[in-house]
């Protein structure tokens, strides 16, 4: 393994594709060959709404607002978010997240991942959905 590694977030290839419209997703880990760390970016268009939510089973997150506004939801409850606002998210929270009127994006790192990872889809109910 190198002992360190320098990477462009944009210049990898958007993972989410049509699967989510309005939702961009870039994972870093692979590419900066990091044994601990994942770093990825996540770009939300105006008033997108995370349509899912997710878990892990060991892994730690924590999500940094770089540009842009908006919310989190986790276990059914909302945060608020806002410019360079950090969201430490424990393993066993499901989470998804809103970006406001002018979009949204988020720079997530965690921690050493299993073999195979360990994220967990869920369903999301946002407490103001009909």
């Amino acid at each position: 393994m190198p002992t360190y590694s320098h990477l462009n977030l944009l210049e990898i290839e958007d993972s989410i594709g049509d699967r989510a419209p309005g939702l961009q997703g870039r994972f870093g880990r692979k590419h900066l060959e990091s044994r601990d760390l994942g770093v990825s970016h996540w770009r939300y268009d105006p008033g997108f709404r995370s349509p899912f939510a997710h878990r892990h089973e060991v892994q730690e997150e924590a999500y940094v607002v770089v540009a842009g506004s908006g919310r989190v939801l986790l276990d059914g409850e909302v945060v608020e978010l806002r410019l360079f606002d950090v969201v430490r998210v424990a393993p066993e929270v499901q989470r998804a997240f809103e970006a406001g009127p002018e979009g949204m994006d988020l720079i997530a790192v965690g921690g050493p991942k299993p073999e195979g990872g360990d994220g967990q889809p869920g369903d999301v109910s946002w407490p103001d959905e009909a």
